[in-house]
């Protein structure tokens, strides 16, 4: 089958700005890795988004996707024209987040009868049919993906939508790429990397800016030093150059018992040394670095937002705690170290919840479903 797949921008990799920050979205991030799996499950993928710079091709084959790139500002004519001549085979369409030009594919869609599905990853992209021509063409879809449940209940709240249409799916994981390593191999894998197997590492890993909660980690981190002081703290992440020297000036002020790494390409070798996942961030849907944690084993700590409730069991995969509350996420990181057993069996626990709701092999047969207008055999 051949299915279009349509997000605002698109590139291959990680990408940063000079400051360390993620310049790729999440929805892109999604769209490379689902365009990814589908190829191996023999699909055909295009990918349709903006040209952003005069330099890059229209049209290329990037790693077996079909990367077409649209041209300002007659992106909508010339999606129209590409789906009647040189993509007149697509059998599906699936639209991930709500690009301007992505309507105009709703509109062929319909013209030809054939399945078009819509995924927001984001609170910030639902919509309201009511306001414009171009929001009720978008709530025309056939689908609906929603990656947490808080979005879910936005689309039926905010955009109206029947709550047959939607269905909860997280972006998902290859989980091979995110193993729980044995209690032996993670204390072989401390002595090598941090010199002493016994030691308690607790993991940050997201952008350095204010809304990951980093006030919390400067505020939370010296009252479980205090107590702990044979703990460590691992920060991952490119971000605010003044964030990360008050970070590393709270490190120093505690033993330097804090090691900033900056932005990696393979955090995995640090998932593969830590214990506890602390996660403060104010705004999230279902972050990919949480659902990468749990499936390495991490117990994670982490606000009580978005969806963060679909992953993180008070006492059973983790814990949820009120935002900002530093004096909280202190003392569930110090339960946790004085309670080895139990956050053991809450890592195992974290794991399989991973391999029964966000693995690939769970995920991408989903999607096939609902993209292909459940018909897939």
């Amino acid at each position: 089958m051949h299915i279009g797949l349509f997000v605002k921008d698109f590139a291959i990799g990680k990408k940063f700005s000079k400051d360390g920050l993620p310049t790729k979205s999440g929805a892109e991030f999604h769209a490379e890795n689902h365009a990814k799996q589908l190829i191996k499950r023999g699909h055909k993928v295009s990918i349709f988004a903006k040209k952003r710079y005069w330099f890059t091709k229209s049209r290329e084959n990037i790693e077996c996707i079909d990367l077409v790139r649209l041209h300002a500002p007659f992106r909508w004519l010339e999606i129209i024209c590409r789906l009647l001549t040189t993509h007149r085979d697509v059998d599906a369409f699936y639209i991930i987040g709500t690009p301007k030009f992505a309507v105009w594919a709703i509109i062929m869609a319909k013209l030809f009868h054939k399945p078009v599905t819509l995924a927001l990853t984001a609170n910030v992209e639902l919509f309201d049919k009511n306001a414009n021509w171009r929001n009720r063409i978008l709530a025309s879809c056939d689908q609906y993906i929603a990656t947490s449940h808080e979005i879910g209940r936005g689309y039926c709240d905010k955009t109206g939508i029947s709550k047959s249409k939607v269905t909860v799916l997280p972006h998902g994981l290859d989980m091979d790429k995110y193993p729980m390593p044995s209690e032996e191999m993670k204390i072989h894998n401390k002595i090598n990397k941090l010199g002493d197997g016994t030691m308690p590492v607790i993991i940050f890993c997201a952008r350095i800016v204010e809304d990951k909660g980093i006030g919390v980690l400067l505020k939370s981190w010296p009252i479980v030093h205090a107590k702990h002081p044979e703990a460590k703290l691992i920060v991952v992440g490119g971000g605010k150059f003044d964030l990360i020297q008050e970070m590393k000036e709270m490190s120093i002020n505690n033993d330097n018992s804090a090691a900033i790494v900056g932005e990696v390409d393979m955090p995995q070798m640090y998932y593969q040394l830590g214990d506890i996942y602390l996660f403060p961030s104010r705004h999230e849907a279902l972050p990919t670095s949480l659902i990468e944690a749990m499936s390495s084993g991490l117990v994670p700590v982490t606000c009580d937002i978005g969806g963060c409730e679909d992953v993180v069991f008070d006492g059973k995969t983790g814990f949820r705690l009120p935002v900002d509350d530093y004096k909280a996420f202190a003392d569930k990181i110090n339960y946790l170290i004085e309670h080895p057993n139990e956050r053991k069996i809450m890592a195992n626990n974290a794991h399989e919840l991973m391999k029964e709701y966000c693995d690939y092999s769970v995920v991408i047969n989903k999607l096939e479903n609902i993209v292909l207008g459940n018909n897939f055999e």
